[in-house]
């Protein structure tokens, strides 16, 4: 389940919110432990990595959906979404 665990490096994620556009970027980074060179560098994500059902695009969706809806049809939204 692990999946940063299971790679044998250390990774940060950075989340970047464009609100005003309403666009989601998710940025791993990450440094292997055999050596500093070894498998340097970073990808774009487009799942969670912590919660691994959680897509970028759900999350850009939520964004969008906070602006336009009222609390409770948002709230209701995001429950959905979750349950699956």
């Amino acid at each position: 389940m692990n999946e940063l665990r299971d790679r044998k490096h250390y990774a940060s994620i950075y989340w970047i919110a464009d609100v005003q556009n309403t666009q989601i970027y998710a940025v791993e980074m990450f440094v292997g432990e055999a050596s500093p060179s070894e498998n340097r560098g970073s990808r774009r994500i487009d799942r969670s990595l912590v919660f691994p059902n959680l897509s970028i695009a759900t999350i850009a969706e939520a964004l969008n959906r906070s602006k336009e809806a009222d609390q409770s049809q948002f709230g209701q939204w995001l429950m959905s979404q979750f349950q699956g």
